[in-house]
């Protein structure tokens, strides 16, 4: 069954929204172009979002997230599984369309703080079930101490990886290093 006229219209709104985001940034994007790229008025934008961050928040939790498709496979080295995902996700979000995101999550949570809650549990998902599930390994094979919370460490991950995504730079290997020494020396069993 075909989606009505104006489900139509959103949904390429949305996709305009996405679309510019990873071309050009969100700094970049206007109601105005997204208007002409989605073949909507302004009018009909402003009656279906508040904002700019309101339509980004839509976008992104109806589509792909840049950076999401990040794979750490696990191996038996506690420390170079570490190190792998560091390197990754931090390269990763060093890239155009992560510093963006990264940059409009800020000002989508500072506009609306429930949907930027939605989106940031959304994005960070993904690294505390990898780290849930990295710890659970470390555990077993004895290199990880019981007590150690895993949503912690999860959050140790996504505060490192969100900084490495604000200053658009991937973290150095010397910074990699010395971030999982001190993670394993705090963890070790």
């Amino acid at each position: 069954m075909p989606r009505p006229r104006s489900e139509k219209a959103r949904q390429s709104v949305l996709e305009a929204m996405r679309r510019a985001l990873a071309a050009d940034g969100y700094e970049a994007v206007t109601i105005e172009g997204l208007a002409a790229e989605a073949e909507v008025s302004k009018q009909t934008i402003y009656r279906w979002w508040p904002s700019k961050a309101a339509i980004l928040g839509e976008a992104l939790l109806e589509g792909a997230v840049p950076g999401s498709d990040v794979v750490v496979p696990m191996t038996d080295d506690l420390g170079a599984d570490l190190r792998a995902w560091f390197t990754a996700v931090s390269t990763g979000l060093a890239r155009p369309e992560g510093v963006s995101l990264a940059r409009a999550l800020i000002e989508v949570t500072a506009a609306d703080p429930e949907l930027g809650l939605v989106l940031n549990e959304r994005l960070a998902a993904p690294i505390r079930e990898w780290v849930a599930e990295r710890i659970s390994r470390g555990r077993t094979d004895g290199d990880v101490r019981a007590d150690v919370d895993a949503a912690a460490v999860a959050d140790e991950f996504i505060a490192i990886a969100s900084y490495s995504a604000l200053i658009g730079q991937p973290l150095s290997a010397e910074r990699v290093e010395e971030t999982v020494v001190r993670l394993l020396q705090g963890i070790a069993a």
